[in-house]
């Protein structure tokens, strides 16, 4: 699940109450009625909006209204879209306690339209718009019944002026979202849209059905796992970090920066590769740096409209591409240069089956010990024809470089970033989790990415130069952090967690290393009168992991003994105890 972008202060609650409020009802028809499966990103977003808290899974968007429009032509656009998108006719019908696994596209029917008339709006009306289309994702959409959008028209001495908008996640997504805007901006200027030429989504759900579609699925599954066999668990495993289970509310934080913007276009052209690569080999080496990490592992959720079919659907296609980029060269350019390979893998791997994949993680995780977290996601938007901005970005592309804070909301991830735009200033919004950054830390990372992107400018940038080029300074850890399998692991975090796992019983985790292997954890409990096997150790243990602090994975082997020994702190002492039982609780080697 994905934040949706906010932009201006949550306002509602200092402005005055509106003079009246009126409730719309507008009918459409001419569509034609349809049946058929869900198609894979409508079942990844039901599955978050049958679990999630409804404020955090719902998204909205504000749409201004230009000044001398009528609220006839407002409502006369919103149905032109209703009639043109089966997706906002789409209902999903499912037994109590089931998810939907079918949809129906209504011919025809209404919607409601509440207009909330001002003698004037606030001082900041685009912060007012925005408060109140964030105030309407409350509230769980009825998803056998209800019309996917609320809308709320917002007029003054009933001149429109902004409709505020909250949308079901199981109908569009961000791209969905800016293409009704692009449209009903057209609409209103009297223009003729043109043919549909991306699939609806019931023709979509055939598609994947496919034999191809189907095989597709399959290989994303089978990329999917390798990276959750051998990347990192957490991008930000550090002493000060939280588990990526855990939400936090994190702060917006935008860049605008004309400054970042000719970086951008002048590395792009010494590189002789697409501004979007050289900003993703930009974004990685930084994540990677900053987290101390050989790789970079980063969600790509709008990866997957890069095919024709699917580029322009007003639907969700919420599914992620799964970004695994080794940042192990010598210079940017060589990171350049692999980053486009290794994008395009990742893109053709964005489809597939969301049940099975969320499946496939748990055994995965529960095999390797470990809980896979949606650390860093960065959603690239600045291609899309009308990019979901907020309603004051347009007005604001001076700035050489300014760095502006905004309102806070929820945070499943560890990072996120959204760029609406690489020209003529780079615009980038970041969420950034405190327990991993400071405010001035997110600040610093963001113009260090500015800063690398100047450089690459004028010339090619040795990868260890990245913090004196930068500013941005790798996570501190402690001596005893150590990889293991892939992933920074504390051992005192290790046998802490392992401790409470088993009820308090006596923890002693062992890190043996080898030459040319990387260490080897093994875990002794002393038992007591407690009966407990391995398994049974490692099964507890991998269900404390989601919400226990950073650097924790399970060791590669349990030793059961009896007692502990009179100098518990050694671990030669543990190894001259009788052995009750031992094993791994990890179903198959990783």
């Amino acid at each position: 699940m994905t934040p949706t972008p906010a932009v201006g202060k949550d306002t509602m609650h200092q402005n005055p109450p509106p003079l009246t409020t009126t409730t719309v009802t507008v009918a459409y028809a001419g569509g034609d009625e349809r049946r058929g499966p869900v198609t894979m990103g409508q079942a990844n977003m039901i599955r978050c909006i049958l679990r999630d808290d409804p404020t955090h899974i719902n998204i909205h968007d504000v749409w201004p209204v230009p000044e001398g429009t009528t609220s006839a032509a407002v409502t006369d656009a919103l149905r032109a879209l209703a009639v043109r998108h089966e997706g906002l006719r789409t209902t999903f019908p499912h037994p109590p306690g089931a998810a939907p696994a079918g949809q129906v596209v209504a011919a025809e029917g209404t919607f409601t339209v509440t207009v909330l008339d001002h003698a004037e709006l606030p001082g900041d009306p685009a912060g007012y718009a925005e408060s109140v289309a964030r105030a309407a994702r409350a509230g769980r959409f009825a998803l056998d019944r209800e019309f996917p959008v609320r809308i709320t028209l917002l007029t003054v001495a009933g001149q429109p002026a902004y409709v505020a908008l909250a949308f079901s996640h199981a109908v569009a997504d961000g791209s969905a979202m800016a293409i009704l805007r692009e449209e009903f901006a057209e609409l209103l200027a009297g223009k003729e849209l043109p043919e549909l030429t991306s699939l609806p989504p019931v023709d979509l759900a055939t598609v994947e059905a496919s034999p191809a579609g189907l095989r597709k699925s399959e290989a994303s599954l089978r990329y999917w796992e390798r990276i959750l066999r051998t990347g990192p668990q957490e991008m930000f495993a550090e002493p000060r970090g939280r588990r990526p289970g855990t939400d936090e509310e994190a702060r917006q934080l935008t860049l605008r920066s004309r400054r970042g913007a000719r970086a951008l276009a002048g590395a792009a052209r010494r590189t002789g590769h697409p501004e979007a690569t050289v900003l993703m080999a930009a974004w990685c080496a930084l994540v990677a740096h900053r987290a101390g990490q050989d790789s970079c592992v980063t969600a790509v959720p709008s990866a997957n409209r890069f095919h024709a079919r699917v580029a322009r659907s007003v639907t969700t296609t919420s599914q992620d591409a799964l970004l695994h980029l080794d940042v192990r060269v010598e210079t940017f350019d060589a990171l350049v240069a692999r980053t486009w390979g290794a994008v395009l893998n990742a893109y053709r791997h964005s489809q597939f089956d969301s049940v099975r994949l969320w499946e496939m993680i748990d055994r995965v995780t529960a095999e390797r010990g470990s809980h896979f977290g949606r650390d860093v996601v960065f959603n690239d938007v600045s291609a899309l024809p009308a990019p979901l901005l907020g309603t004051d970005a347009q007005e604001r592309d001076d700035a050489e470089q300014e760095l502006t804070w905004g309102p806070p909301q929820a945070l499943p991830t560890r990072l996120l970033a959204f760029t609406y735009r690489t020209a003529p200033q780079l615009h980038i919004s970041l969420w950034a989790a405190p327990s991993v950054f400071t405010p001035e830390e997110a600040e610093g990372f963001l113009s260090g990415l500015v800063l690398l992107l100047e450089a690459a400018a004028a010339g090619d940038v040795p990868m260890k130069a990245l913090a004196e080029v930068t500013g941005v300074r790798p996570a501190e850890r402690g001596p005893d952090w150590l990889r293991v399998d892939g992933c920074w692991v504390s051992p005192d975090a290790v046998r802490e967690t392992l401790g409470r796992a088993v009820g308090g019983l006596p923890v002693r985790v062992q890190v043996t290393e080898t030459s040319g292997a990387e260490p080897y954890l093994t875990a002794y409990i002393a038992l007591g009168d407690t009966s407990l096997t391995p398994t049974e150790a490692h099964r507890a243990l991998t269900a404390l992991i989601p919400a226990a602090g950073s650097g924790v994975l399970a060791p590669h082997r349990y030793v059961l003994v009896e007692n502990p020994p009179t100098e518990p702190d050694r671990s030669d002492a543990w190894r001259r105890l009788n052995t009750i039982d031992e094993g791994t609780g990890r179903s198959r080697q990783v």
